[in-house]
């Protein structure tokens, strides 16, 4: 499928990483370009916003149109918890700080000094620190690129959503919309599945307003979950072939309980340093770290439980080609390594 419809499909990539929604995609799309995703982003058509958990993902504009206001109490609620910011911004009323950054920040976008230089002028009595982290949490700010385009790399700057694509932010957005797409992404889940995936409260009376046009079930627990119906819900036998996934993916951050991707196994024993997870027969089996300095030949280690000897040689197979992938040719080693 097109890119923009895979990111779509998928409620968006998580992306503190900036690139891994790259290697998110490699696996599951078929011919997959990073270039092409690269000049989605810097075409505008994907950007890269904090939404869903209070994280960055990269979502395209249309999206991030409706869901940045629809996840805004998540962010409104780290403001107030923040250890260091949340005692300095006691008692002020931020919306001059707002007033000020707003137009300041669709000019063009700015980076972290910047920002608190600017806020620091301006409002010489107060904490630019903190000024800056209330203007990220209360208004809609975009990662400019080259931040997360492929093959470049910058420190982040930010604009403001509605300047950046140049329209207007949802005045009223949709948890049923919320709901039903995150179905379509993750079912079947659970109330707890959304709330945990979303960080917001409240999701019964949308669910049971829904429940007419959507099947149930129930886990091994007896906990009832939710789908689409025309949803594809395969054989518990089909088998899934061997996937690398980033350090943060959609797939294990998609569910408030985890365990039907963890396989029962624990990391206790791996070393740490991990960049992501090998899923073998949709269960995470090992996990992945590149060692040796960038832009040089490197070794991707494979940290793995015991497998067999054709599940084995499907891992550093798939290792192989991830090193091809990430390392863009350069010389790539793979070093297999059992824990017990």
């Amino acid at each position: 499928m097109p890119l923009s419809t895979a990111v779509e499909k998928l409620v968006g990539l998580q992306a503190q990483n900036p690139l891994d929604p790259y290697l998110a995609l490699w696996s599951r799309l078929e011919g997959f370009d990073p270039d092409a995703m690269g000049r989605l982003v810097t075409e505008r058509s994907l950007v890269r916003i904090t939404v869903m958990r209070g994280t960055i993902h990269l979502l395209t504009a249309d999206d991030a149109l409706w869901l940045r206001p629809l996840t805004q109490p998540v962010l409104t609620a780290e403001l107030s918890r923040h250890r260091d910011f949340a005692p300095a911004l006691a008692g002020v009323d931020l919306d001059p700080i707002l007033d000020f950054a707003r137009p300041l920040l669709s000019v063009r976008p700015l980076s972290g000094p910047q920002l608190r230089a600017a806020l620091a002028e301006r409002f010489p009595a107060l904490d630019p620190a903190a000024l800056a982290y209330a203007c990220r949490c209360l208004l809609p700010l975009v990662q400019a690129p080259p931040r997360g385009v492929w093959g470049k790399t910058r420190q982040v700057e930010v604009t403001t959503l509605d300047s950046w694509v140049e329209k207007p932010l949802d005045p009223a957005p949709s948890r049923t919309a919320m709901w039903l797409r995150y179905l379509a992404a993750f079912g079947p889940a659970s109330v707890t599945d959304i709330a945990n995936w979303s960080r917001l409260g409240g999701w019964r009376q949308v669910v049971e307003k829904t429940r007419p046009q959507l099947v149930t079930f129930r886990n091994e627990r007896g906990t009832e979950l939710f789908d689409l119906p025309d949803s594809p819900r395969p054989d518990p036998d089909t088998p899934a072939p061997v996937r690398f996934l980033p350090e943060y993916d959609n797939l294990l951050l998609g569910h408030a309980d985890r365990s039907r991707f963890s396989g029962g196994q624990s990391f206790v024993g791996a070393t740490r340093g991990i960049k992501g997870s090998v899923l073998v027969d949709g269960t995470g089996q090992a996990i992945w770290r590149f060692e040796g300095a960038k832009n040089h030949a490197r070794t991707l280690v494979v940290e793995h439980w015991p497998l067999s000897k054709a599940d084995l040689v499907a891992v550093e197979e798939e290792a192989n080609n991830v090193g091809l992938f990430w390392q863009s040719g350069m010389g790539t080693s793979v070093e297999m390594k059992e824990i017990r």
